[in-house]
């Protein structure tokens, strides 16, 4: 990555310690930057970034412009469509289809509103928003694009408890993973 940025490696590795992946040990930072090789994304413009996983560990989270970055820079794409589906006036879902240079057919996923619909403000853009939510999935068919989450999947990150219970945490920012008292009974958190 320092190579293709033309930065020498040790000052690329302070700057994405001190930045985007601020609070990541070595061996966080290394995982996160080995997907990021992978997929050809760059942590600098937010295409990719990290949460912490409950247990300890990293989520590679990739914002939409990664994936589309991702979807466009793969060598088999052939185009891309979107339908929208409405009852009453009102959106009910979306379709999006992808075309490979080696199939006949394009891969199709559809993506409903009220499965992927959210409290949180980005959500207020609905059309946009389960756009972006097709896509994703649709490219995950398409190019089997692996080991990735986008950013609302991150937000729901769940875990057991020593209870077997599970809890929904969101996560807003990259920090130590939270401890959690196995004798406190899980609660489920709003997202901002």
């Amino acid at each position: 990555m320092a190579a293709k940025m033309n930065v020498e490696p040790a000052k690329l590795y302070a700057t994405l310690k001190a930045t985007v992946f601020k609070g990541a040990n070595d061996e966080e930072l290394l995982a996160l930057v080995v997907v990021a090789n992978e997929f050809n994304l760059s942590p600098l413009t937010k295409q990719i970034y990290a949460f912490p996983a409950k247990g300890g560990g990293i989520v590679p989270v990739v914002s939409i412009d990664g994936w589309v970055s991702m979807v466009n820079g793969h060598p088999a794409m052939d185009g891309m469509q979107f339908e929208e589906h409405s009852e009453d006036g009102k959106l009910v879902a979306i379709t999006c289809r992808i075309w490979r240079k080696d199939r006949s057919r394009p891969i199709e996923v559809t993506e409903h509103l009220a499965e992927c619909k959210r409290n949180t403000e980005p959500w207020k853009m609905e059309h946009r928003m389960l756009r972006h939510k097709a896509l994703m999935q649709c490219a995950r068919y398409a190019f089997g694009f692996s080991g990735i989450v986008d950013e609302d999947e991150a937000a729901e990150v769940t875990m057991k408890k020593a209870t077997g219970k599970v809890i929904e945490k969101p996560f807003q920012e990259f920090a130590e993973p939270a401890k959690i008292d196995a004798t406190e009974e899980p609660q489920t958190e709003e997202l901002l």
